[in-house]
């Protein structure tokens, strides 16, 4: 542990000046000590564990014993507790390498999902069909037609009836006619 180091560390950091002789460093001593005793617990059990899996990875047969070849492997047996009995060796299942798309667990909160909101769409639908007005119907003054009117709209229907039949010269001169204002 560097103490200037870590001085101007603090200084850089927060803009206070901490002496060599400061209390803090008692505790960051502390906190290394601390830490340092519980990395040499954790990698001893880590150790000892991986030394326990090799062996019964030599059992069931996925390692080669050593001394027979495989370097990488020799080890010493692991130390075991009194009345350690290791598990009977079983079948081995193989490990999937590639993860599907979606679990069978997803699938079915999907359609759970897709069918509640077409249930939830439905009762929207069908709410405003059942609560709305339609809209009404405009009203259209209809005042009744003078008698000049009927006999106007009765001498143009004669003249669309008649109209087709006549040559197209004179067709043609008759709609200009009619073309004017």
């Amino acid at each position: 542990m560097d103490q200037h180091k870590l001085r101007s560390l603090v200084f850089e950091k927060t803009g206070v000046k901490v002496d060599v002789d400061d209390p803090i460093f008692a505790l960051v001593a502390l906190n290394e000590a601390v830490l340092a005793d519980a990395v040499e617990r954790h990698i001893a059990q880590i150790d000892a564990a991986s030394q326990e899996l090799t062996a019964l990875a030599r059992q069931a047969g996925g390692l080669p014993q050593p001394g027979r070849g495989s370097s990488e492997f020799e080890e010493s047996e692991p130390a075991r507790p009194a009345g350690f009995h290791p598990a009977p060796a079983a079948t081995v299942k193989p490990i999937a390498t590639q993860h599907p798309l979606f679990t069978p667990r997803e699938l079915r909160l999907m359609a759970v999902s897709a069918g509640l909101s077409l249930l939830a769409a439905l009762l929207v639908v069908g709410l405003q069909a059942m609560f709305s007005k339609p809209a009404p119907a405009p009203v259209v003054q209809t005042t009744a037609l003078s008698s000049e009117q009927i006999a106007a709209i009765a001498t143009g229907e004669k003249y669309n009836k008649i109209l087709p039949r006549l040559d197209p010269k004179t067709r043609a001169a008759l709609q200009a006619e009619m073309a004017k204002p």
